[in-house]
Order: C-alpha cells, then structure tokens, then sequence
C-alpha cells in the first residue's frame, strides 16, 4: 500500500486532496515538523530535503508535491489533461511550483512569523505573492480550470496555497482575486476536498508554535556561525 508522509501544510494536503479524488487506499503517515520529526534519519532517506510530503510507492519514493501529483496523475492516468494540452499543463505546475507555491511560503514567513523582518523583504514576497496571483486570476477570468477546459491535478497543485490567500497576503486578499477564489471554492465544495483537509485531525500534530517548534522550523536562526 502506498505511504503517504505528511502534515496539515499546503503542500502535502494538495496530495492529499489527489489521493481521496482518485479513491487510492494509503496509508497516512504523520510527520510532527513542529518537532523535528522531518530531520530523523529514516526520513532523511526519503527526503534528504527534510520536507514533507513524500510518498512511498511499493519502494517507488517521490517527494516534492508537484512532482508527486505529476506521477500519481500520470502513473494512474487520472485528472490528466489531454495530450494536447500538455505544454500548457507542465507551463501551469511549473508556474505554481516555481511561483505560487515558493513566494506564498515567504510571504507567509515574513508576514507572520520573521519578528525582525526588514520592510524590505516583506515588501518584496508580499509584492511578488500578489503578482503571482494575479496572473493566476487572468488567465482564470476566461478559464473555468487552469488547463484544458477541465478539472485537473494541475488544480489541485495551485489549490494548495490558493486555499489560503487571506493567510498569505492579509484579510481580505482573497476578494482581490475573484477568480482564483471561485476555483478555490469550488475545489473545496467537493467530498475528496473536505476528506483531504479532515485528513491531519486524525493525528496528533504539536499544536503551538513555541521555541521548541521555531527551532526545528527556522534552523537558520539556530545555526552557529
């Protein structure tokens, strides 16, 4: 059976969402990143990235969420876009790996929790965030769907962090682009959505963000020089 390592984070719900809409069995296995567990050394043999997700597929291991939608989509052959679109579905998951997924975790970091954050570099990942979105909510304004007319795992990928814009870029971000909200909302409407993100209650994640929790998360602080 597949093992699926996670916690409740934008990235590995959106596997997680691909994993329920496509009725794969799995076995969930939490990793606790508040407490360090991505830096053991059995996960550091599945990721030598330290990051979640990652999944193990009869011995088959693939991490980074992208990457991992791409060969369950393809491996399964489900909520793959047509062969002709596929110049346009590797352009849309590399927008949302390279540009989505990247600036809306700084950004994230820098709004909420870089206590000594220069305006700089808030400006910049806000700034860059936005943008990113922006070009999301145009090409939405006259696609129901990001590729090809239909419901995608390319969909899934973007819904990750799309799910969270307020979080990313303050209350209310969301309603300045109403198109990626609209695919947001009717993502999230779907059974396989509501599992996915029901999926972490079932485990027992360290729930504060503590010292404990700032030293595995932002080992940069905790470095010696």
């Amino acid at each position: 059976m597949l093992k699926f390592y996670f916690n409740g984070s934008p990235n590995p719900t959106k596997v997680a969402l691909f994993l329920e809409e496509a009725g794969l069995l799995y076995e969930a296995v939490a990793v606790d990143t508040k407490r360090g567990q991505q830096f053991g050394s059995e996960f550091l043999k599945l990721n030598p990235n330290a990051k979640v997700p990652v999944i193990d597929d009869g011995g088959t291991i693939v991490f980074d969420s992208n990457a991992i939608l791409l060969y369950l989509a393809e491996k399964h052959d489900m909520f793959m876009p047509e062969s002709r679109y596929r110049g346009d579905m590797l352009s849309w998951l590399m927008f949302v790996a390279t540009g989505i997924g990247p600036y809306s975790g700084q950004a994230v970091h820098f709004r909420h929790f870089a206590n000594d954050a220069s305006p700089y570099s808030s400006n910049r990942y806000q700034f860059e965030a936005e943008r990113h979105f922006k070009v999301l909510d145009d090409h939405l304004t006259s696609n129901e769907f990001l590729v090809g007319g239909r419901y995608s795992f390319v969909d899934m990928a973007a819904w990750g962090w799309a799910r969270m814009m307020d979080f990313v870029m303050g209350d209310g971000a969301s309603s300045r682009f109403p198109h990626v909200q609209r695919l947001v909302d009717q993502i999230g409407a779907r059974d396989a959505a509501i599992r996915a993100l029901a999926l972490k209650e079932r485990f027992q994640f360290k729930p504060a963000f503590d010292d404990e929790a700032r030293r595995h998360m932002f080992r940069h602080q905790h470095q010696k020089s």
